[in-house]
C-alpha cells in the first residue's frame, strides 16, 4: 500500500491552490463584465417614456436611454440615437419627427352627440369611432373596433381611417 509523503501532500496543496486561484479569476472576470457599465443610480419605475429618457440623459447614460427608447418604441438603432442626441441638446423627445407617432394622446373630452341623435339608443360602432377620431384618439378607436368586431389591427386601422 503506497504511503502519502511530504511530496504528495505538497502536490495536492499546489493543485488545490491552482483550483482556488482559477475560481477567483473566473469569478472576477464575470463580475467585471457585468459591472462594467456606469450606473449612478436606479431609474424610478413610475416615469413615462419622455421622463425616463431625459432622466437617463441627465445622468449621462445615453446608451441606456437609447436602449430604453428602442425597447418602448421598436425604433432602429440609428433612429433612437438621433432622438436621444436631440434630447442631449435640449430638444423635447416628441418634437423629433420620428417620435410624432409615439406622442401620448392627452385625454380630451369627446364631442357631444348631434342634437338630432336619438337619446334613448346607444350610438353604433361607427358613431363611437367617429367621436373618438374627432377627439384625436385614433388608437383608442382602433382598439374599440378590434374589441367589438374581432378584426386584426390592419383591418381595424383601415376601418377607422375610412370613417
Amino acid at each position: 500500500m503506497p504511503s502519502i509523503g511530504p511530496v504528495e501532500i505538497f502536490i495536492l496543496l499546489v493543485l488545490v491552490l491552482v483550483v482556488v486561484v482559477l475560481g477567483v479569476i473566473v469569478g472576477l472576470t464575470g463580475v467585471l463584465r457585468k459591472g462594467s457599465g456606469r450606473r449612478t443610480g436606479a431609474v424610478p419605475a413610475n416615469l413615462d417614456l419622455e421622463q425616463l429618457v431625459v432622466h437617463l440623459v441627465r445622468e449621462r447614460r445615453q446608451i441606456e436611454a437609447i436602449k430604453e427608447l428602442r425597447r418602448h418604441t421598436g425604433l432602429g438603432l440609428a433612429d433612437a440615437k438621433a432622438v436621444v442626441d436631440g434630447v442631449v441638446v435640449g430638444r423635447p423627445l416628441y418634437d423629433h419627427p420620428i417620435m410624432a407617432r409615439y406622442r401620448p394622446v392627452r385625454n380630451t373630452p369627446l364631442p357631444p352627440l348631434p342634437e338630432d341623435a336619438p337619446q334613448d339608443l346607444p350610438p353604433d360602432l361607427a358613431t363611437r369611432v367617429r367621436r373618438l377620431k374627432a377627439a384625436g384618439r385614433d388608437e383608442q378607436a382602433i382598439f374599440l373596433v378590434r374589441g367589438e368586431t374581432g378584426m386584426e389591427e390592419q383591418e381595424a386601422r383601415l376601418f377607422v381611417d375610412n370613417l
